[in-house]
C-alpha cells in the first residue's frame, strides 16, 4: 500500500466527492424549500441517489488505486441503495396518497386536486342477511 496516489487518480476522486456533496446539498435545499410532501419526497430520492453513485465511484477509484487491485466492495452499497430507494419512494407516495384520500384532502389541498383511484365504481352495499 502506497501513501501517495498519482494526481490523475486524486483529481477525479476529488471531483466525484465534490459533485456528490453538491448533489446532497441540492437535495437538502429542495427538502427545505419545497412545500408539499410529494415535492419534498422527490428531491432526496433523485439527488441523494446521484450523490451516492458519485461517492461510490470515487471510493472504487481510490481504493483500487491504493491497493493495486480492483476494489468492488463498494458496489454492494450502491446496488442495495439502487434497489431500495425507488421502492421506498413509491411506498411513501402511496401511503401519503392513501392517507389524503382517507382524510379527504389535507395539506391545504382540495379534494379535487387529489388523483382519483383506479376503481371508480362505487362499492356495492352488502345485504343485511350476509353480514
Amino acid at each position: 500500500m502506497s501513501g501517495n496516489l498519482a494526481w490523475w487518480i486524486e483529481i477525479p476522486v476529488a471531483l466525484l466527492l465534490v459533485l456528490g456533496g453538491l448533489f446532497a446539498l441540492a437535495a437538502a435545499v429542495g427538502v427545505v424549500r419545497f412545500k408539499t410532501f410529494f415535492q419534498r419526497m422527490h428531491t432526496p430520492a433523485l439527488a441523494f441517489s446521484f450523490a451516492a453513485w458519485c461517492v461510490t465511484l470515487a471510493s472504487i477509484m481510490y481504493f483500487s488505486a491504493q491497493d493495486d487491485k480492483l476494489a468492488l466492495r463498494s458496489w454492494l452499497i450502491i446496488i442495495f441503495l439502487s434497489l431500495t430507494v425507488p421502492v421506498t419512494t413509491i411506498l411513501l407516495a402511496r401511503t401519503e396518497l392513501f392517507r389524503r384520500r382517507k382524510v379527504g384532502g389535507g395539506g391545504g389541498r382540495s379534494r379535487d386536486e387529489i388523483p382519483p383511484t383506479l376503481n371508480q365504481e362505487p362499492a356495492e352495499a352488502v345485504p343485511e342477511d350476509h353480514q
